[in-house]
């Protein structure tokens, strides 16, 4: 795997200032966060990686999808 520094951030980093890596992603496309000076997790913009290509509602379906699973008892609650 070839990663350009200007991709690369620690998982301290990632976690103290998301903001800002996640902005990085925008500007680069992907940041790659090294866990024990390893890479361990990738962020993607979805909007600029050529291997996910999605319509607006192909993303939001995707999201909504996560939220209703993880929350799914907490929505079946309030449905009651």
């Amino acid at each position: 795997m070839n990663l350009n520094t200007n991709q690369i951030v620690s998982i301290s980093e990632a976690n103290q200032n998301f903001s800002r890596v996640a902005r990085m992603a925008e500007s680069v496309g992907t940041v790659v966060i090294f866990k024990n000076n390893r890479p361990k997790y990738k962020l993607v913009d979805l909007e600029q990686d050529p291997d996910i290509e999605m319509t607006d509602d192909e993303k939001i379906d995707f999201v909504a999808h996560r939220i209703l699973k993880k929350y799914h008892k907490a929505f079946e609650e309030l449905a009651k």
